[in-house]
């Protein structure tokens, strides 16, 4: 028999709403809890969870292994389980699910009708009187107000089946907002569509989510939309969930070695610290020397992972005046171009390969080819340390 999560206890007087959630399925075994307020994004791999997480909070399938509380709400715990219709949630997934039989209009007010209401065309959708439907003073009205809200009111009277990828999302957005859901859960929206789709509605999503004020869960793996969309950020790795922050906190500090490599920073090495003062901490890693910027201060002789990302690196053919407190001399070995940028590696020291983003114009004009001598410059609170579990061993001087 399936182990329940227990279900919090009531929030303390005077404390923020939040939405927390437990769920412990399988290989997963992730605490959630958020403030219900701006968009948070669980972001991690394929199979890590996350979508395990929004449908348990959405009240899609089996509740077993399940608590869910939303504000004062205990939807899941124990024997406590609300239907997915009562709970008020907008639901969007990279498929639109847009239904053939009906036209743009009656597709988004599907859901708003908790009363008989006639279409545009004397017909109704078939949802209506349906429980957890929400009713609406002027339906017509709302209907083009939330088309016009995702920029596709033009689209009103097109049948579905007309309607391009990033056309269809944009319904399917406006039907989840449609009947004003208390929180918006959505599964990489955009991961179906095409480059210039996908661009252009995530700028259009962010401002959308923001003029909207609703609570969003969205799941993505993609670290260019996470960035763009999220308040915060949920890290989730192999089942559990690692990391939770702003975004810039989460993507240049991670919290261990798993996260370092799910949020993509490009150097991730060994280390040991070797003393420090006043906040700045000496580290030796690989054989190189670096400065970085740690409060509280490891401990000299502990152990760490010496975190630096590409594009805080700066590369020059030698030394050069600047407020940077590392300067590391190495040599290139590979220069690997990715889109409009150019990837540069340097082994610095014994076996420290340090990672930088350059232009292309600056590979020319530096010349960088494997082989040629460089100075990697990188500002001390660009060089996160992580400590990782271990005896603090002695540092010889």
């Amino acid at each position: 028999m399936r182990e329940h999560p227990e279900p919090r206890g009531p929030r303390e007087p005077g404390a923020a709403p939040s939405l927390d959630v437990h769920v412990r399925r399988g290989p997963v075994d992730a605490r959630l809890t958020v403030p219900l307020d701006g968009v948070t994004v669980l972001f991690g791999p394929s199979g890590a969870g996350k979508t395990t997480l929004l449908r348990a909070v959405a009240g899609l399938g089996e509740g077993d292994g399940v608590a869910v509380r939303f504000g004062d709400e205990q939807w899941d715990g124990g024997r406590r389980r609300t239907p997915a219709r009562a709970r008020r949630t907008g639901y969007v997934t990279q498929s639109p699910g847009l239904f053939p039989h009906l036209d743009v209009r009656d597709n988004v007010a599907f859901g708003l009708h908790g009363r008989r209401w006639a279409g545009p065309r004397g017909r109704r959708p078939d949802d209506a009187g349906r429980a957890g439907a929400v009713p609406h003073a002027d339906p017509h009205r709302r209907v083009l107000e939330c088309l016009g809200l995702v920029g596709a009111e033009h689209l009103a009277d097109r049948r579905v089946t007309t309607l391009s990828g990033g056309e269809a999302q944009r319904v399917a957005l406006a039907r989840a907002l449609a009947p004003r859901p208390r929180l918006l859960l959505l599964d990489e929206p955009l991961s179906g569509l095409d480059g210039p789709a996908r661009e252009a509605l995530r700028t259009d999503l962010r401002s959308l989510l923001v003029s909207e004020g609703v609570p969003t869960l969205l799941v993505t793996h993609d670290r260019t939309e996470a960035l763009a969309l999220a308040d915060r950020v949920a890290v989730v790795v192999a089942g559990t969930v690692r990391q939770v922050g702003p975004p810039t906190a989460v993507f240049d500090r991670p919290a261990d070695a798993d996260v370092a490599g799910v949020v993509g920073v490009e150097t991730v090495a060994d280390g040991v610290v070797t003393g420090g003062a006043d906040g700045l901490v000496r580290v030796r890693a690989g054989g190189a020397e670096l400065t970085a910027l740690a409060e509280p201060a490891p401990v000299a002789g502990t152990h760490v992972l010496v975190c630096v990302r590409a594009q805080d690196v700066v590369l020059e053919r030698s030394p050069g005046p600047s407020s940077a407190r590392n300067h590391l001399l190495g040599v290139v070995r590979t220069v690997t171009p990715q889109g409009a940028l150019v990837r540069v590696d340097v082994r610095c020291g014994e076996s420290f390969d340090l990672a930088a983003y350059v232009t292309r114009p600056a590979v020319d004009e530096l010349g960088l080819r494997p082989g040629v001598a460089v100075a990697a410059a990188v500002k001390a609170p660009a060089v996160h340390l992580v400590e990782r579990p271990g005896p603090v061993r002695p540092v010889r001087p």
